[in-house]
């Protein structure tokens, strides 16, 4: 066997450990969950086991979670809806808050929280009230701007009008801009602040349909990056005792395409709270409640339904689209089979605290 040169033997050496340096990591999948009174959760869906709580400060109730792309820090609205506390997912340690509220004048942001893909930006719907001695005054809503490097004391650098009832936020394939969920949907510019188109939800002037109700509090996209939500609409073409007078949807905006898709698939004959997209089929959604539903959205046809032993919120799925998770509520997140939606798997909260409205996501690390 012929021996390479020494000189020549090291240099190949010195490449291919470079090769091998420059190889992209495997990213492992975690979900992040919080519960009562003010925790979050890293779970490893895999081991099916909670690896790390986190304890963030100040009051809860922790509910909406955002994390940028790189997936190192969460963001939590918490402390009564009126701050956002972000936490390095490494140390365990906030590396940003952003307090809402002062004695004079009371903040809230009721859910619709994101940060943007690379990070640096956080935007948040406020609905504030001056707090008179007699009288409360209530003021126009916004959106908040903050610099995530601005640490543990973040102060809005700039805001923008904004309708009322967002409940949802977030970043589109344009690094520029934001959709918002409210009785429409809302694209906005975040440079300039303002809004450049919207999608007509409730103003949707379909033939035949009346306006849909929608109660979307469970932000989940990152996964097939389709923002979704189920609705519920009465037909104005039909007697109103009639089986079809009243139908179940989902509502799908492509956060890359910035395009909305509504699609009904049954009459309305039970609730759903929230809903994921499959990354991997993506003409498949999952929406749950009381019952774990799996929807074609491409031809409107509920697949398959089953019950499940309690109430669930939210919900979310794993990258290969193989595994179904729903939590929220109580103290469970419960992992089902995406094909059968049989269930697989549980993974009970420490201490038994419950997930109340709390979000659940997904980050790759």
């Amino acid at each position: 066997m012929r021996m390479l040169p020494i000189k020549k033997a090291r240099a190949a050496l010195v490449v291919l450990c470079c090769a091998a340096a420059s190889l992209p990591a495997f990213a492992k999948e975690y979900l992040l969950t919080v519960t009562r009174p003010n925790n979050l959760h890293v779970v490893d869906p895999e081991k099916r086991e909670v690896i790390r709580t986190i304890v963030l400060p100040g009051d809860g109730i922790p509910g909406a979670i955002s994390v940028p792309k790189d997936g190192k820090v969460a963001y939590v609205l918490t402390n009564r809806m009126e701050s956002v506390v972000g936490v390095d997912l490494d140390t365990g340690k906030p590396v940003f808050r952003a307090d809402f509220s002062t004695p004079q004048r009371r903040v809230k942001g009721f859910f619709a929280v994101t940060v943007s893909e690379d990070g640096k930006e956080l935007y948040a719907h406020q609905a504030p009230v001056q707090l008179g001695r007699s009288e409360y005054q209530v003021e126009d809503t916004y959106i908040a701007v903050f610099d995530t490097a601005d640490g543990l004391n973040a102060k809005p650098r700039r805001t923008f009008p904004a309708p009322r009832r967002i409940s949802l936020l977030a970043p589109t394939g344009n690094p520029d801009h934001v959709i918002a969920l409210g009785w429409d949907m809302y694209l906005f510019n975040t440079k300039s602040g303002k809004i450049e188109k919207t999608f007509p939800i409730r103003h949707w002037e379909r033939p035949g349909m009346g306006e849909p109700d929608v109660l979307a509090m469970w932000g989940t996209y990152e996964q097939a990056r389709m923002l979704s939500t189920p609705y519920f609409v009465a037909k104005t073409d039909v007697p109103t005792d009639s089986p079809e007078a009243f139908k179940a949807g989902i509502a799908m905006f492509d956060l890359d395409a910035e395009t909305l898709q509504v699609r009904e698939f049954e009459n309305a004959t039970t609730v759903m709270f929230s809903s994921v997209i499959n990354p991997a089929r993506r003409n498949e959604a999952f929406l749950v409640m009381n019952q774990l539903s799996k929807v074609d959205t491409d031809s409107g046809k509920l697949l398959k339904r089953v019950d499940l032993p309690q109430t669930f919120y939210a919900i979310n799925i794993s990258g290969d689209g193989k595994e179904v998770y729903v939590g929220g509520a109580l103290d469970k997140v419960s992992i089902h089979d995406a094909e059968t939606l049989e269930k697989k798997g549980e993974i009970t909260m420490p201490g038994g605290a419950d997930q109340s409205i709390g979000w659940m996501r997904v980050v790759k690390r």
